[in-house]
């Protein structure tokens, strides 16, 4: 292969993981809507609801906060629900550090914006740097769009009706679905994502926000750490 050919390959997947970065960020910003929109009903006044999409910037997270007060909790117990969701964001700072090696004022903006989709998104790349754009689209993108659709949201308030009439609930769940399903290539991947659906699926009932999402990540790590099966070369 010719160095031109090797330019041109990698400009095509580096447009090829752009392409995917946007598209996540297009459907997790929509959703945005829905937060803007809830948080305003809960009680919060809409530069409220904007200060805290800028600086928690964890839409999981949000959630549950904005939940905790609708429901008429105490402050305290909010932020501990919001907190303890989003342990996941510094288990995925573990990894995605490694791929990145940030140094100064960028480590602490790629920290900011280590959130479910930027770490999908950059884990599934087969190349270290394109890892690295996938990251940076989808987490700079998702960061303006969700800001901006949150503000749009708490905006308009109630007038919209219920978020999940559009279908702006599952934008985010079906982003995911199409991240995940061509990492499901063997046998124990399918079975390590069954067990998480499972284990979320029984826990989310009858367990606090952020606990069946710990819980099934935490049959993720246990895979890892079972031994595997030697292969022949």
């Amino acid at each position: 292969m010719t160095a031109e050919d090797s330019t041109a390959t990698s400009n095509t997947r580096r447009k090829e993981v752009v392409r995917q970065s946007l598209s996540v960020a297009v459907a997790t910003g929509l959703y945005g809507v829905s937060f803007g929109a809830l948080s305003v009903a809960a009680g919060l006044s809409t530069w409220q609801t904007v200060a805290l999409s800028v600086l928690l910037f964890s839409g999981g997270s949000q959630f549950a906060l904005v939940g905790v007060v609708a429901a008429g909790g105490a402050g305290l117990s909010a932020v501990a629900t919001s907190t303890l969701l989003g342990v996941r964001n510094g288990l995925y700072g573990l990894q995605v550090s490694r791929l990145l090696e940030a140094r100064g004022w960028r480590r602490l903006v790629a920290a900011h914006l280590t959130i479910d989709e930027s770490t999908a998104v950059a884990v599934v790349q087969p190349e270290r740097e394109m890892s690295r754009t996938g990251f940076w689209w989808t987490g700079l993108g998702v960061f303006v769009g969700w800001n901006f659709t949150t503000f749009v949201g708490a905006m308009i308030g109630n007038a919209i009706g219920d978020p999940k009439t559009y279908g702006l609930d599952a934008a985010a769940v079906a982003a995911f679905c199409a991240l995940l399903w061509p990492r499901l290539g063997s046998h124990e991947a399918r079975g390590v994502a069954l067990a998480a659906a499972a284990i979320a699926l029984l826990l989310a009932p009858h367990s606090a926000a952020g606990v069946p999402v710990l819980a099934a990540a935490a049959a993720a790590v246990l895979a890892g750490l079972l031994p595997r099966r030697s292969t022949a070369p």
